[in-house]
C-alpha cells in the first residue's frame, strides 16, 4: 500500500490544480437545479470535455484523453475539494455510457458517447422497482415483443434526475418462465417517449432528486435493445461494476472536522462543548472511523495505481461512511438544541449544513445498495463467510411469491 503521489502523479496533480484554478466556476449546484442552474452545470461539463478532463480514462476514439484511471481519481478529489462535483452526468457517464459502449452498436455508439460527455444529453438509469431494488433480480416491468418492437409496462422507482434525463437504460422482464436472474433484457430508452410519465418524489430535506417512473404501452424498437434476450442479468452487472470505479472523489462536506469547527463556538451546560467528555468520546471514535475508511480507500487506489481493478472491499466505505456522516449529524443538531431545527443555509450556522446531511443521509443509505445488501457483499466476498441461503435460484419468476 502507498499512500503518496508517485512523482507522475504529482505532476498531474498540479497540472489539475492549475487547470481548475484558471477555469472552475465559483459555485455550481448540486441537486434539485432550476434550468439556469442546470446550464451552469453542462456549461461547466463541456469545458470540462474540451480540455481532457471528462471521463480522462476513456479512449480518444470515445472523446477522452485515453488517461490512467488512476488520472481519473486524482481530478476527481481535486474537483470535490473545490466543491464542483455534480451529481446531473455521474449516472451516465459512469454506468449508462460505458453499458452502451460495452453493449450498444457502432451507429448508437457515435450518436450518444459525444454528447453524453460533453453534458449535452443527461442519462438516468432505470433499475430499482417497488418490489425490485434490494434484490434487482426481481424486476417485474415487462417488455413484451411486439413485431420489431418491445411493449413496456411497468413502474420504477428512485430514478436519480429522471425528470432532467434525456435518455436511460432500462432492466426489463422478457421471460417469466427462466428464473428471475435469466429472463431479464436491457434497453436505452429516449425519456420523452410516448407513455413514460416521470413523477418527482418530494423528500424530507425538501428536495426532489428522485422519481416513480411508469411506463403505459411504451413501444422500444428492438434496435435499442442493449445485449442478448433474456441476458439483462449480466448486462446490468457491468453496469454496476462500473460504478464500483466511479470513486475517489468527496471533500468539503460536513465530516467530523467540520463538527469540531462548529463545536468551537458552542457551550453544553457550563462549559465549552469540545471540553464535554461525551462529545470527546464520540469525536475520538470519528477519527478512528476515518482513519480506517481513509485506508481502505488507499488501499483501492492504490490497485488503481497497479492497473488493478478495486474488488469487493469497496463496499467497505459506504456502510461505514453514511452511517457515521447520519451519527455527526445528528449530534451536531443535538449540540445546537432549539436552534438544530432550523435549516435555512442563511440563519443556520454552516449554512445549514448538517441539517441538509441529516436529511439527506437516509437516502445514501439505500442508494447504490442498502446497508444490508453491502453487509451482504463483505461478508460474502471479503470475509469469505458462507453464502445466504436463496430458495428462489432455480425457480421460475412466474411461480416465485408476489403477495397480493
Amino acid at each position: 500500500m502507498d499512500f503518496s503521489d508517485t512523482s507522475e502523479e504529482a505532476a498531474y496533480r498540479a497540472q489539475v490544480c492549475a487547470w481548475l484554478d484558471a477555469n472552475a466556476p465559483d459555485r455550481l449546484p448540486r441537486t434539485a437545479p432550476t434550468s439556469e442552474q442546470l446550464r451552469a452545470a453542462k456549461d461547466w461539463q463541456a469545458k470540462k470535455a474540451a480540455a481532457g478532463y471528462a471521463q480522462i480514462s476513456w479512449a480518444k476514439e470515445w472523446g477522452g484523453p485515453g488517461g490512467t484511471t488512476m488520472q481519473n481519481v486524482i481530478y476527481n478529489q481535486e474537483e470535490g475539494r473545490r466543491g464542483l462535483a455534480t451529481g446531473f452526468f455521474g449516472i451516465g457517464l459512469g454506468m449508462c455510457i460505458p453499458t452502451v459502449i460495452a453493449f450498444a452498436d457502432e451507429v448508437t455508439k457515435k450518436r450518444f458517447v459525444g454528447p453524453a460527455l460533453r453534458g449535452e444529453e443527461i442519462w438516468c438509469q432505470l433499475f430499482s422497482e417497488p418490489a425490485a431494488g434490494s434484490d434487482l433480480a426481481a424486476v417485474r416491468t415487462s417488455a413484451v415483443p411486439d413485431g420489431d418492437d418491445w411493449v413496456v409496462n411497468g413502474q420504477k422507482i428512485w430514478t436519480s434526475g429522471a425528470h432532467y434525463s434525456d435518455y436511460g437504460i432500462v432492466v426489463t422482464r422478457t421471460n417469466r418462465d427462466a428464473p428471475k436472474h435469466k429472463g431479464l433484457t436491457m434497453f436505452w430508452v429516449d425519456m420523452t417517449s410516448p407513455g413514460i410519465e416521470v413523477r418527482p418524489i418530494n423528500q424530507m430535506s425538501g428536495e426532489s432528486g428522485f422519481n416513480e417512473v411508469f411506463f403505459t404501452d411504451v413501444r422500444i424498437p428492438d434496435g435499442q435493445r442493449l445485449g442478448a434476450v433474456d441476458n439483462g442479468w449480466k448486462v446490468s452487472l457491468v453496469t454496476l461494476m462500473n460504478e464500483r470505479l466511479s470513486i475517489g472523489g468527496g471533500g468539503g462536506g460536513a465530516d467530523y472536522a467540520r463538527f469540531m469547527e462548529l463545536a468551537r463556538g458552542q457551550t453544553v451546560g457550563d462549559e465549552p462543548a469540545l471540553a464535554h467528555s461525551a462529545f470527546r468520546e464520540k469525536i475520538a471514535d470519528w477519527y478512528v472511523r476515518t482513519e480506517g475508511m481513509k485506508h481502505t480507500r488507499m488501499r483501492s487506489l492504490t490497485a488503481l495505481s497497479r492497473g488493478e481493478t478495486p474488488g469487493p472491499e469497496s463496499s467497505i466505505g459506504k456502510v461505514v461512511a453514511a452511517l457515521q456522516a447520519l451519527n455527526v449529524a445528528e449530534c451536531a443538531i443535538d449540540m445546537l438544541d432549539a436552534y438544530g431545527i432550523i435549516d435555512d443555509p442563511e440563519i443556520s450556522p454552516m449554512r445549514g449544513a448538517f441539517q441538509s446531511l441529516f436529511l439527506g443521509m437516509p437516502g445514501l443509505r439505500i442508494a447504490g445498495g442498502t446497508d444490508e445488501i453491502l453487509r451482504n457483499i463483505i461478508a460474502e466476498r471479503v470475509l469469505g463467510l458462507p453464502g445466504e441461503i436463496r430458495v428462489d435460484k432455480d425457480v421460475a419468476f412466474k411461480d416465485l411469491p408476489a403477495g397480493r
